[in-house]
Parts: structure tokens; sequence; C-alpha cells
């Protein structure tokens, strides 16, 4: 059952891809639409970057987690990467971005695949970030002290904490407190057989749920919602949100694409572990993700406008930089985690 609904998944995306493929191609080629063609351009470039994308992670998800944790390592450390080169820093950061990137960055991911919850939810916001300001004042460099520490933090919590908790997924079962004892009382007590219909009341109640399964169903929401909110946004009578920020972020792409997203999201509660009579905590998780997803596209676009340029990158044609693709996921990641958690503690 469990490897049937991560199949099931990846079957309904490449599906998914195969259509939009075909529709996009198809559109290309008629002169008598009025349809603009860079929007079509976008969407299509954007298409052929997921093939490539499913096609690396049904890889990672194939050779097993310390893989899949080991792609998303790279990605954070990328990601990382393009943030710290467009925020200029001085001399007296280069030691401590050492330490970032080859202590910090690579420990989180490790301590991610070990399933050391209590270890890799507090490195980051605790230790790394007392040790940044420390080992730059060391440096005895003082100019924009609070500046450049504070981007260097920054970035190791959206690009590496933010994001290993994707990963986490995998392993979130493993994180829940332990189930408490029963009293001596209660041991000595006659075990009363369980009716099937109080079985299927509790949320922990349905434990046929692959860990892959949940982690693919997380990252389809938070793509779906970026490609559906930027297509609810096309239509017209458009009420941008920031027009200075991002033009392209309006209140009709955000509405209508959560809406959307929470549809879908619904329609494959097999795959998560809210089944049976909760399966509607599916729905509300898809609406938590294309929120938190819109969020942080909108924060990371700021971050862009401040320091005057478009793209984090140009690594994936059609996406900019990796960081620019990863820029909801990043946001959304932690706060589906603990939600995930604390109703798999219940």
């Amino acid at each position: 059952m469990q490897n049937l609904q991560t199949e099931g998944l990846v079957c309904g995306l490449v599906v998914l891809l195969g259509v939009a493929t075909f529709v996009l191609r198809a559109l290309s080629k008629r002169d008598d639409l009025d349809i603009d063609t860079a929007i079509l351009r976008t969407f299509r470039l954007r298409v052929q970057a997921w093939w490539w994308l499913c096609a690396v992670l049904a890889g990672a998800f194939l050779l097993g987690t310390a893989a899949t944790v080991i792609l998303f390592g790279l990605i954070s450390f990328w990601a990382l990467r393009e943030f710290i080169t467009l925020t200029p820093t001085r001399r007296g950061d280069h030691r401590a971005l050492f330490w970032v990137f080859f202590l910090f960055t690579p420990l989180q991911f490790l301590m991610v695949w070990l399933g050391w919850y209590e270890l890799y939810s507090i490195l980051i916001p605790v230790y790394a970030f007392l040790f940044i300001p420390a080992r730059i004042a060391m440096a005895g460099d003082y100019r924009r002290f609070l500046e450049r520490s504070a981007k260097i933090q920054a970035g190791l919590l959206i690009c590496v904490y933010c994001l290993s908790h994707a990963p986490a997924l995998l392993s979130v079962e493993e994180t829940l407190p332990p189930a408490p004892q029963p009293t001596v009382e209660e041991s000595t007590e006659e075990t009363v057989e369980e009716s099937p219909e109080s079985a299927e009341n509790g949320p922990q109640a349905e434990n046929d749920w692959d860990p892959n399964a949940l982690l693919l169903f997380f990252l389809i929401i938070v793509q779906l919602s970026d490609a559906l909110q930027y297509a609810w946004s096309q239509i017209p009578s458009r009420h941008v949100i920031a027009p200075s920020i991002n033009p392209s972020k309006t209140w009709e792409g955000l509405l209508g694409g959560t809406a959307s997203v929470t549809l879908i999201g619904a329609m494959l509660f097999w795959a998560t572990p809210f089944q049976g009579v909760h399966w509607w905590m599916a729905a509300a998780m898809s609406t938590v993700i294309s929120l938190t997803g819109f969020a942080g596209a909108l924060t990371m676009s700021a971050i862009k406008r401040d320091r005057g340029v478009k793209d984090y990158g140009t690594l994936v044609e059609g996406h900019g930089g990796v960081l620019d693709r990863i820029d909801s996921t990043c946001f959304a990641a932690p706060v589906f985690f603990h939600l995930t958690r604390y109703w798999l503690s219940l």
C-alpha cells in the first residue's frame, strides 16, 4: 500500500506534465488565439525544467532516504551560495562563511538523515546564530557589523534550516514523543477490543502511509501553488498586492491559486497521514502550504528588488536560479513539517 501511494503520485505527475507539454505545444502552433506568447514561453520553460527536476527526485527516491537528503543538501548549498553571492561580504566575514558552508550546512542535513530532531531543530537558530556574529567580531571589522551578521543568518535560516524540513518529512514519525506508559491500574484492567468505528476516529488510526508520498505530496502542492497563482494572476482586472516588489503577485492569483490547490490537496488525501474521516486535513494543509509559499516568494522578491536584480541565478532555464525555484518551498516546509508532526502526536 505504501509503495502504491508514491507510485500513484509519480504516475499522476507524469501524466499531468505530459498533458501540459501537449497542450502548450498545441497552443504555441496556433496563431489565431489571443494569448500572450511570453506567458506560453514561461510555462513551456517551466514544464521542461519540471521534467528534469521530477526525474532527479524520482531517482533519489529509488536510491533511498540518504540519497534524498543528500539531494536536498546539495540544493540547499547551492541556494545559500546564490544568496550570499547576491549580498556583498567583507574580508572579515570569510571565516564565518567557511564554517557556515562546510560545517553547519552539512551537519544540519546529517542530523536530518539520522532523525535527530532534538538537535537539527535547534542547531542553526541557536548555535549557528550565536557563532556567526562572534566569529565576525573576532575578525576585528566592525563596519556594518549588524547588517553583515544578519545577512548571513538570514541566508542560513532560509536556505538551509527551513529547506531541511522538507527531507525531514521522511522521518517525521520517528520524531514523535513516546506514547505515555499505562499506569499499574490501567495495565491490570481487562483489555477491551477496539471497534472498527473507533479505530477510524483518531489521527493515528490510519498508519498505512508512505513518508516518500508525504514529501512528494508537499512538493506537488507547493509547485502547483506557484504555477496556479501565476495562471490566476493573468486574468483581467488584476489587483496587484505589492507592485514595487512583484507585479505578478495579485489577490486574484493568491485566492484562485490557493482555492485550486486546496481542492487538489483534498483529492490527494490518500497519499497523506490524514486519511479516513480526517481527509479534510489534507485540504487544510494544502491551504497552509499555498499561503506560506506565497509569503516566501514575496519575501525573496523583496530581497531581489533591494539588491537590484531580477533572479538569484541562471542555473535552471525558465526558473532563474535555484533559490528562485525553492523560495516558496523554503517558507512552507517548516510550517508543514511542524503542523504534520503535531497532528501525528495527537
